[in-house]
């Protein structure tokens, strides 16, 4: 019998309970689930972690995660890997507001069955 693939996350939100909450849903789904609190270590993360999928909150207490977004899909290394945007201050438009080529957009506060879904598609 052939092992399965564990599916790779990484979480970036400075505010810990959302983190945790996103970390807790995704693992019993079975996930391998990484999680960073600021924006400064997401690109050597990326590059080390090669995630399935990256949750990437806008609002960072120290980078707008649209700036983050857009440098990963501007990086011939990177730009294959799903972003999905999380926000709790913005709608739809958050994605496109700085043209960062996020892949989704995930409102806070999120349903988690929205979430399970959300990385469920792209981490198919």
């Amino acid at each position: 019998m052939i092992a399965s693939y564990q599916k790779r996350v990484l979480v970036v939100d400075d505010d810990k309970d959302i983190r945790e909450l996103m970390h807790l849903i995704l693992e019993m789904e079975g996930y391998a689930v990484t999680e960073l609190d600021n924006g400064h270590g997401v690109l050597e993360a990326i590059q080390v972690l090669r995630p399935d999928v990256v949750l990437l909150d806008v609002m960072l207490g120290d980078m707008d995660g649209r700036d983050i977004c857009k440098h990963l899909k501007n990086d011939p290394g990177m730009q294959d890997i799903p972003i999905i945007i999380v926000s709790a201050s913005h709608g739809l438009h958050t994605m496109h507001e700085k043209q960062c080529g996020a892949n989704d957009y995930l409102a806070k506060p999120f349903d988690v069955n929205e979430l399970i879904n959300h990385v469920r598609r792209f981490a198919a």
